[in-house]
């Protein structure tokens, strides 16, 4: 009986509303996945899914040409002129021959060079053809995994909420869109979702875009989180090889088929064919793949992009109507692969655009997009499910009510919130899903570490949340936590609530208050780890500590699109502290303990600072100029605009309680942006200056502090916010400052064009960084050093050559960057 009641609704899901149903297949009766089919001299159409089955909707009973289009086959033609409806016309399609009889073959060079010649001189006028248009657009993204493990470095992976069978293997993934998208050039786009489908989550979202899936090989390069070279770049030549494979006839005009061969398999590059019409020289079609370290996602094994094009006559151009992105992946034992399809119609190249069609916001959902019904989805998807979708949609749909109930969301929680065996010193969290929230406790096993203040120490305590929706954007959290030094033996404790309003305009109100040991610097230059690492084992204590007793009140909230404000007002009472261990695992006898003052590192009797209490106030703006954003009902993301840069200001007020020495305001201002550079890599730069009004007599804490390392280990994606090789406290000031950072990663741009160095995927990275304060003289430093350093797909390391120049001397050393320390917080 289920058997018939799928069957039933496979049926359904073609013929609802989509008239013309059928299969298309090979010569030998093989489905061929992803055919274009569409009504003769329009944009009306459809394309087959993985099984082969189409659906095309029709709206009379009369006379129609359909065209059946598919690239490595013959474009055929049907005449149909159907009395009844639905109308089944399967149809077969023969493997295109290809041909070298017409081409005359130079000995000296293959006749491909100079059809990529004419297409690389014709681009720039191709893409004008493309310079403003509006589209009907509609995408389908999926993932799958398979043999999943149940555990991963020993943490329970469970089963995706019951996304996986019993092998382990399931859907994670499937979501549907349709949508209006509207381009002008250069950068102008807008993508208004009309509908919208999530599997098992009726009240979910779709990450499926236009924009993401607008993959252009008449652009020069081709971003794919590296920039990879178009095979009809300017410089295409210097990065390819071609070989004429082929040519047919598509009607009158003559296709060639052309093998894309790099000239260095690890550059950013593509290999596979281009399809390219003689003498319009515009692309017919695309089957190009790259690999996971092309563009430096090391887990992505392999990555292929086809596209498909129908001559417009109207507008004589080859027009894209369909892509498809296939990718596999594997990574810590988990292996799967995934499709997005996109296909677009209704193409308008003449739009009548004025100064409001397009806006920052580059993606939005029309009201009650996402609550659209099967019958509608049924008749307007041009691209029918598979088996293996309609099942899924089938059994999440069919389970999404269960999985809110009480029942089904207590059992999950009875399973998860069994402690394990080292709980006690880990950690645990008791969840309930039904009613929105859980407790936690943190353990200290974690978060053990020693500084020469407290000795060895640790923190522990209790966490709460509540979430009020089930996406999560409206949520209350809050923390009592206590820390203890064995060697200070000091007991601290410390409280915080933060109230998330939601995530549209990102609303925040925090409360926190407690005792703690804090860095002179707020920025935290040397994390715990390493300061503990560095200490036991070399004796650099390289930590710095006070003692902070505060209550502290925080606010931030997106006031409108690009302007976001930080603002935040403590009572601190500062306490200095001094050296309360000696302790050493490794002793060397040239090396000792320097002082906690940072100020007098030999100095063991007097502080840096008096114990004092201030008031102490600061407002941040963040300001994002021409910032472009995604929004739904529940949220807004946004996703900036490398072409602006990202400007900072903020003022900073102490208020002494007792003495007016403590008095100061610091104004400081930042800039900082990415700019990609396309092939050529990524450049990064941030710029700071600020100055006191009354910084005289204020307390070290509140001197301007600049990130400095002395550990050789760098742990962030980019050195722009720090200085490698600088003391943490040298150059702290109270007047006033700039400081610069500059890199610029050439991602594979130089070294990939090293034979035998080409073959290690490696990024070769450049930077420079500049310090002037009024009482010292200019600090400098310039590096260069070699990125994506690792062991198969495992990427995460750095390592630089630094050299330092200050008051006539210089310093040099090498750094090892290890970015997984920041992944992870450590």
């Amino acid at each position: 009986m289920k058997k018939i009641l799928f069957a039933l609704l496979l049926l359904s899901a073609y013929v609802t509303q989509a008239q013309i149903v059928g299969k298309v297949t090979d010569t030998k009766g093989q489905p061929l996945p992803y055919v274009n089919i569409y009504l003769q001299n329009s944009y009306i159409g459809t394309t087959t899914n993985d099984d082969g089955n189409y659906a095309l909707s029709v709206s009379q009973k009369t006379e129609y040409k359909i065209i059946f289009q598919f690239l490595g086959y013959k474009t055929l033609t049907k005449t149909i002129a159907p009395s009844a409806f639905p109308y089944i016309l399967n149809v077969s399609l023969e493997e295109e021959t290809t041909s070298l009889d017409e081409v005359v073959v130079n000995t000296s060079e293959d006749p491909a060079y100079r059809i990529i010649r004419k297409t690389i001189a014709q681009r720039k006028e191709n893409l004008e053809k493309l310079s403003e248009y509006t589209a009907d657009f509609y995408s389908r993204g999926l993932w799958k995994v398979k043999n999943v493990p149940e555990k991963i470095m020993g943490q329970e992976v469970g089963d995706f909420d019951g996304m996986l069978d019993s092998t382990r293997t399931g859907i994670i993934y499937l979501s549907e869109t349709i949508s209006e998208i509207a381009y002008q050039k250069p950068d102008k786009f807008t993508e208004k979702i009309i509908a919208s489908k999530v599997s098992g989550n009726d009240n979910g979202f779709s990450f499926n875009s236009a924009q993401s899936a607008n993959i252009s090989f008449y652009e020069n390069t081709i971003e794919l989180n590296a920039a990879l070279v178009s095979p009809i770049a300017n410089n295409a030549l210097s990065y390819y090889n071609y070989k004429l494979d082929g040519v047919f006839y598509e009607g009158p005009k003559l296709i060639n088929k052309i093998k894309v061969i790099p000239k260095r398999p690890n550059d950013r590059v593509w290999q596979g064919y281009v399809y390219i019409v003689e003498d319009d020289w515009q692309l017919y079609g695309v089957e190009l793949n790259t690999t996971g370290a092309a563009i430096q996602v090391p887990f992505v094994s392999n990555l292929m992009v086809k596209q498909n094009y129908k001559y417009d006559t109207t507008n004589d151009f080859w027009v894209k109507i369909s892509q498809t992105v296939d990718f596999g992946f594997g990574f810590l034992g988990m292996e799967g692969d995934g499709r997005f399809i996109a296909v677009y119609s209704n193409y308008d190249f003449k739009p009548q655009f004025t100064k409001k069609s397009f806006t920052n916001e580059v993606l939005s959902f029309k009201p009650e997009a996402n609550k659209k019904d099967s019958l509608y989805w049924k008749g307007s998807r041009p691209v029918p499910l598979t088996d293996e979708e309609l099942k899924d949609y089938i059994k999440k749909d069919s389970i999404q009510i269960l999985r809110r109930s009480k029942p089904y969301l207590d059992s999950l929680d009875a399973k998860s919130n069994k402690p394990g065996v080292l709980s006690i010193l880990t950690g645990y969290t008791y969840k309930n899903s039904f009613e929105k929230w859980s407790v936690g406790y943190e353990g200290p096993l974690p978060n053990i570490n020693f500084n020469t203040v407290q000795g060895w120490n640790s923190t522990a305590g209790f966490t709460f949340n509540k979430w009020y929706d089930d996406n999560q954007t409206n949520t209350l959290s809050a923390a009592i936590r206590a820390d203890y030094g064995i060697a200070e033996d000091r007991l601290r404790f410390t409280a915080n609530i933060l109230r998330n309003f939601n995530w549209t305009n990102k609303l925040r109100i925090s409360l926190s208050g407690g005792s703690k040991v804090a860095q002179f610097n707020d920025s935290e230059p040397i994390s715990p780890l390493l300061n503990t690492i560095a200490t036991l084992f070399f004796e650099r204590n390289y930590m710095k500590l006070y003692e902070l007793n505060f209550g502290q009140l925080g606010y931030s909230q997106e006031v409108f699109n690009g302007l976001h404000l930080y603002a935040k007002v403590a009572y601190e009472n500062r306490k200095p502290l001094f050296n309360n261990t000696d302790y050493v695992t490794i002793p060397f006898d040239d090396v000792s303990y320097t002082s906690n003052n940072p100020l007098a590192p030999n100095n063991f009797n007097n502080a840096a600072i008096a114990e004092h209490n201030i008031v102490k106030s600061k407002l941040r703006a963040r300001i994002n100029f021409a910032q472009k954003y995604f929004s739904n009902p529940d949220m807004k993301f946004n996703i900036g605009d490398n072409k602006y840069p990202e400007l900072n200001l903020s003022v900073e007020n102490g208020a002494a309680i007792t003495e007016s020495r403590y008095d100061y305001t610091q104004f400081e201002a930042s800039l900082n942006q990415s700019i990609s550079l396309g092939n050529k890599g990524q450049f990064y730069y941030n710029l700071k200056g600020g100055t006191f009004a009354n910084g005289e007599g204020i307390s070290f804490v509140d001197y301007k502090h600049f990130n400095g390392n002395q550990t050789r280990v760098g742990t962030s994606p980019n050195y722009t916010n720090v200085f490698n090789l600088m003391p943490y406290y040298n150059f702290s000031t109270n007047k006033s400052y700039f400081e610069g950072h500059v890199e610029h990663d050439f991602r594979g741009w130089i070294l990939g064009k090293i034979p035998g160095i080409n073959q290690l995927n490696l990024n070769l990275v450049a930077g420079a960084h500049f310090l002037s304060t009024e009482e010292r003289k200019p600090y400098s430093e310039i590096s260069v050093g070699i990125d994506n350093l690792g062991f198969g797909k495992f990427r995460l390391l750095r390592i630089d050559y630094v050299r330092s120049y200050y008051n006539g001397g210089s310093d040099g050393a090498f750094i090892f960057g290890l970015k997984f320390l920041d992944l992870l917080g450590l």
